[in-house]
């Protein structure tokens, strides 16, 4: 179990269901947060930079 660095809701993600570096969101509060290690599961939260600069890369890939 891991809890929202942001509003402490459990985010019910298992270990095996991300990888490092893929971007989960808080269901209850809306933050964004990269997985930094999947053993044990922790997460960063995203800058609102680093937030703008992934949804360009994604934009250009289309």
């Amino acid at each position: 179990m891991v809890l929202c660095p942001e509003c402490e809701t459990d985010l019910d993600i298992a270990e095996d269901e991300v990888d490092e570096g893929e971007i989960v969101s808080c269901p209850e509060c809306g933050s964004d947060f990269e997985v930094v290690t999947t053993n044990p599961l922790e997460l960063n939260p995203l800058d609102e930079e680093e937030e703008a600069a992934d949804k360009d890369e994604e934009e250009d890939g289309d």
